[in-house]
């Protein structure tokens, strides 16, 4: 891959369980792949427990956590899924506050899965387009979203840019496009 995204800071926000490993590490992978710095933000300091499906993954250690992370500090965001991760975070008024700050500096915002339902929970889907798991999309069309079926969608409606994808299967598409989305987020 390019190095499109060279000097770039991606925040990676997720729950202190329920995280879907694959979710977390490919993007993360991408992101460093293409020279960007990726972070771990999360609730709580020390170490996140990620999953597969529904068996217990491997742990990834935090690198910030909200109370000290400032939307100023990164250049877009990446939610990943797992069903339990963005239950949890939509949950959390901090990090519901922080999914808003990226929307109101214009900053891109990738999301997969589950992840949506931190989304609606921050009010930022209304006139939107956008995909997620299937379980997700009456979640998306009652906060006034279009959901459509498709592996990966770019809304760019809004200051910022929304990629959105549904399940791990889509990841190739996804990374792909959150990629070419967070290296035009620099010019």
């Amino acid at each position: 891959m390019p190095e499109e995204l060279n000097g770039l800071t991606v925040a990676f926000l997720v729950a202190p369980e329920g995280t879907e490993q694959v979710e977390l590490t490919e993007p993360w992978k991408s992101v460093e792949a293409t020279g960007g710095k990726p972070m771990l933000v999360s609730t709580d300091s020390g170490t996140v427990q990620a999953f597969n499906h529904l068996d217990r993954a491997d742990t990834f250690p935090v690198d910030i956590t909200l109370d000290d992370a400032r939307v100023d500090s990164f250049d877009a965001l990446v939610l990943p899924g797992g069903v339990a991760n963005p239950d949890y975070l939509r949950t959390v008024d901090a990090a519901v506050a922080f999914v808003e700050g990226f929307f109101e500096a214009g900053k891109p915002v990738a999301a997969i899965c589950h992840a949506p339902w931190t989304l609606i929970e921050a009010e930022v889907v209304r006139g939107r387009t956008l995909t997620s798991y299937p379980s997700v999309r009456a979640d998306v069309r009652n906060a006034g979203g279009t959901w459509v079926d498709e592996e990966v969608v770019v809304d760019r409606s809004g200051p910022s840019t929304l990629i959105t994808s549904r399940n791990p299967d889509d990841l190739p598409a996804f990374n792909a496009a959150l990629v070419t989305e967070f290296a035009k987020a620099r010019v």
